[in-house]
């Protein structure tokens, strides 16, 4: 029997079921989200995704997956879908997943588009648009090796007792494997005016994502950004954790609030679906199925 790995098989409940079709050939189209990219004419470029974002209404009836030598291209009408960038938003064939769930998210779009109901669109526009260029990869790593520095999960508080068990149960774990995992020190700081982390530590870590593509850099960038956590994104990327686990471990603070004081209703059922939401597209982007 086949069984989705166990990184993945949480993330798939934020996705539709409907069944998608497999086309081959046709002509392009394309959208726009948040697009940086233009024209020489200062212009960005029409796609399917710049048509959705200016009209927010579906325009498609039919959603598909086309073969392209060692790509699927999603299909929209048959048209192939572009980035916001106006490049083919093309899936490698070793990541089928990404690409049905990337089709799924269009199919799953009724009346009115809902771009935070696109998540895997986003981050493989990410990726193609913003990641393919190694001077842009080297500006992106930099930025999110400063995270180290300032990881959630390396700062710890002795109080109150909540706290302190849940720091224990799910932070203390991410950082005995990270230690043996790449053979690096990880302090754990205990004030606001701690040292960071070793200069050898930096640099080992900064090489493993010096090693990354970019839909690893592109998740890993993703993932940093919403759990404040290098670390914890880390393990995310490299498989040591699912998205549950992820989602859980970077809301440890907000988890012993709830404990100790209850829960705000609105605002942290909110947080709960979006860290869910963003932590399962990066699971689903670096599975290789």
């Amino acid at each position: 029997m086949f069984r989705l790995p166990r990184q993945v098989a949480g993330s798939l409940r934020h996705y539709g079921s409907q069944r998608i079709a497999i086309q081959r050939g046709s002509s392009p189209l394309v959208l726009r989200f948040n697009s940086t990219n233009a024209t020489s004419s200062g212009v960005p470029p029409i796609t399917q995704m710049n048509r959705a974002e200016t009209s927010m209404k579906r325009f498609w009836k039919t959603v598909g997956i086309q073969e392209r030598n060692e790509h699927f291209v999603i299909a929209l009408d048959k048209r192939a879908l572009k980035t916001p960038g106006g490049n083919v938003l093309e899936i490698p064939k070793n990541k089928p997943l990404a690409a049905t769930l990337i089709a799924q998210e269009w199919e799953n779009q009724e009346k009115l588009i809902k771009p935070y109901a696109l998540p895997m669109t986003s981050l493989a526009s990410r990726a193609i648009d913003g990641l393919r260029d190694e001077s842009t990869r080297a500006g992106v790593r930099a930025a999110l090796l400063k995270y180290l520095d300032t990881d959630t999960i390396c700062y710890h508080e002795d109080s109150p007792k909540a706290l302190v068990r849940l720091q224990k149960e799910h932070w203390d774990p991410l950082l005995e494997w990270a230690q043996k995992e790449f053979g690096v020190q990880i302090n754990v700081i205990d004030s606001l005016f701690g040292e960071g982390q070793p200069a050898p530590t930096r640099r080992i870590l900064e090489a493993v994502i010096e090693c990354f593509d970019e839909w690893e850099l592109a998740a890993f960038e993703r993932a940093v950004y919403s759990t404040k956590s290098f670390i914890l994104a880390l393990a995310l990327v490299k498989g040591r954790l699912t998205a549950e686990q992820a989602a859980v471990a970077s809301h440890v603070e907000v988890a012993s609030q709830i404990e100790t004081w209850g829960e705000v209703e609105d605002s942290h059922d909110v947080d709960h679906r979006d860290i869910r939401r963003q932590l399962g597209s990066v699971a689903c982007l670096t599975a290789e199925l």
